[in-house]
């Protein structure tokens, strides 16, 4: 009959404790601090659901631009910030293949606002890169290894605004950088 007790009881720990990890590893990290690496820069996410994160970044962005009378395109390079709100709808399939879903492993779609400065970088043959708002809808998919290494990319169509013109952009970002914190 002890047995039978004991049994009943490590059952219950360990389905209880294996329940609680299922539902640790799908949901969003409540706050989680980046640097990027690649264009430098600090990304804030924050979980404010267990699948919906605000996600907040600064950091410098480039761009190309053609001039078609010139025949020649430049690189601009220009301070930005970008928000975004998050929805990860991928965290519990993830989860159950066994891979990881910490740091806020998955796929995801959004709503980003990005606000791009003047450039720092100019060349008088192009002109000047004014500022400019950009809305989108994006796709995209975020990846932290085990030694907290992160990839992120994001891709999209918005409506970019600025003081000479209105216009339907792609939005692409690639991000590489560290998780800090735990």
């Amino acid at each position: 009959m002890k047995k039978n007790y004991l049994f009943l009881l490590l059952s219950f720990l360990l389905v209880s404790s294996l329940q609680a990890q299922e539902e640790a590893a799908t949901t969003v990290a409540k706050n989680q601090f980046k640097i990027n690496m690649l264009f430098p820069g600090f990304v804030y996410e924050h979980g404010f659901t267990a699948k919906n994160t605000l996600y907040s970044e600064v950091s410098l962005g480039a761009g190309y631009r053609y001039n078609s009378y010139n025949n020649d395109g430049t690189f601009d390079i220009y301070p930005m910030i970008n928000a975004q709100l998050r929805h990860y709808y991928n965290l519990e399939k993830r989860a159950n293949k066994g891979k990881r879903t910490a740091h806020n492993s998955g796929n995801f779609l959004a709503l980003s606002a990005y606000y791009n400065f003047e450039s720092i970088s100019t060349n008088d043959d192009y002109g000047y890169f004014v500022q400019s708002f950009t809305i989108a809808p994006v796709w995209g998919f975020q990846r932290t290894y085990k030694r907290k290494l992160n990839l992120e990319v994001h891709l999209g169509a918005g409506v970019n605004f600025d003081k000479f013109d209105t216009e339907i952009i792609p939005v692409a970002n690639f991000t590489l950088g560290w998780v800090i914190g735990k």
